[in-house]
């Protein structure tokens, strides 16, 4: 970010605001730091949309226990967020793909502008990540860095959704139930995962979906997954849930049924029982230590464009680690050792997606369990193939300094080669 201009720093800000939604270079814009009267608001997110042919801006007023959003033509978007500036929001922040711009004020009422460039996959993964959680997001070979902005109308769920009253997240007139909050503010941050995931893979123009979300408990992201891509995308949607307690495959499939999901199926059992068939997503959240591997496997053994885990539990690597000089010292302490399993263990897994032809990462991601559990490795099948032997090497040189004999992902694929 470049030094602070002041000066008419308002006016430069509103004009570079005006001309990135004028050339499709906006990305999103978020208004902090709430000096206002009104009670409980703590920011407002702006993005563009597409209304009935039309661009305009949806303003998401965020509050404690809930949020409002209202949609607004160019011109009258751009004249609301001049009412705001200053007298209600001290600080605005504008992301466009190739730049980033802060106007913030003082309680004099002075004003600063800062303005700093980033590369478009930089900004990708600024708008990914936003303002409450950091993270970013890969974009697969022959992707435009601009796709995601495109579908942005797509990004988020509405609060109006009928599964989010038969799943107790919203009341029958739509309100956000207030001990819901932070649920759905998790499953919003999700779909905007996946979307950016759908958008960067192969699938981005696909008619039809095919998902398998292991771990579906409740319900909430199966159902939030299928109501996106059919609902918000217009897409033919055959999302399976997975999950090991009866009662609650019952609980689903009734509320599927009541509400008329076509293609929305749950099913009992476990990732290590599930029939290899064609999958296009597969999810799994929270899948205890080696069962994290199981999925992985089924999901590139399926053909998967996209793979989603959250990982939980790391006991296989951690009894194998040695502890080489210089960092013995380090390791000694039991929570040490515990972190520094977790993450080779998620490397390896990251590497071992490399070498399938995938393009992944692991971020941290909001808990969807309220838990400190908060990583994910998303991965994106690449549109070329790669030459795996360099990340085949890296893989054995990680093995060879931590003596680690067995890592599970990697024998369930040596098996599938008889290697």
């Amino acid at each position: 970010m470049a030094p602070a201009e002041t000066g008419d720093a308002p006016a430069r800000f509103f004009t570079r605001l005006s001309a990135s939604v004028g050339d499709g270079s906006f990305v999103k814009l978020v208004l902090g730091r709430h000096v206002g009267d009104e009670e409980g608001l703590e920011r407002v997110l702006v993005r563009a949309v597409m209304l009935r042919g039309a661009p305009h801006l949806s303003f998401v007023y965020r509050y404690t226990t809930r949020d409002i959003t209202k949609n607004l033509p160019v011109a009258e978007a751009i004249a609301a967020v001049r009412m705001l500036a200053g007298a209600t929001f001290r600080n605005l922040h504008l992301q466009t793909r190739t730049a980033e711009l802060q106007l913030a004020y003082g309680k004099k009422g002075k004003s600063t502008l800062r303005v700093g460039r980033l590369t478009a996959t930089a900004a990708l993964a600024a708008d990914q990540a936003g303002p409450e959680e950091e993270g970013t997001l890969l974009v697969a070979d022959g992707a435009p860095a601009h796709a995601a902005h495109n579908r942005a109308k797509h990004r988020m769920l509405t609060l109006d959704r009928p599964f989010l009253v038969d799943l107790g997240v919203t009341t029958a007139d739509h309100q956000l139930v207030p001990a819901m909050s932070r649920k759905w503010k998790q499953i919003n941050k999700f779909i905007e995962i996946f979307d950016r995931a759908l958008m960067a893979s192969r699938l981005r123009d696909a008619t039809e979906v095919r998902v398998v979300d292991f771990g579906s408990g409740k319900g909430y992201l199966t159902f939030a997954v299928h109501d996106y891509l059919s609902a918000g995308l217009g897409r033919s949607a055959q999302v399976m849930g997975v999950e090991l307690r009866e009662a609650l495959t019952s609980l689903c499939n009734a509320a599927a049924a009541r509400l008329e999901h076509p293609g929305l199926t749950f099913r009992q059992g476990d990732v290590r029982q599930f029939a290899p068939q064609p999958i296009d997503v597969m999810i799994a959240l929270h899948a205890c230590d080696v069962a994290t591997d199981f999925a992985i496997h089924m999901g590139i053994r399926a053909g998967a464009e996209i793979i989603m885990c959250a990982p939980c539990c790391h006991k296989e690597i951690r009894p194998q680690l040695l502890s080489p000089h210089p960092i013995q010292a380090v390791l000694r302490h039991g929570v040490h050792l515990g972190q520094e399993a977790e993450m080779i263990t998620d490397s390896l897994r990251v590497l071992l997606l490399e070498a399938q032809g995938y393009d992944a990462q692991v971020f941290e991601f909001v808990s969807l369990e309220h838990t400190s559990k908060n990583k994910m490795i998303l991965a994106v099948r690449r549109a070329r193939p790669h030459d795996a032997a360099p990340v085949l090497a890296q893989i054995e040189e990680v093995k060879a300094f931590y003596g680690i004999r067995e890592h599970c992902l990697e024998t369930l694929l040596q098996a599938d080669t008889g290697t």
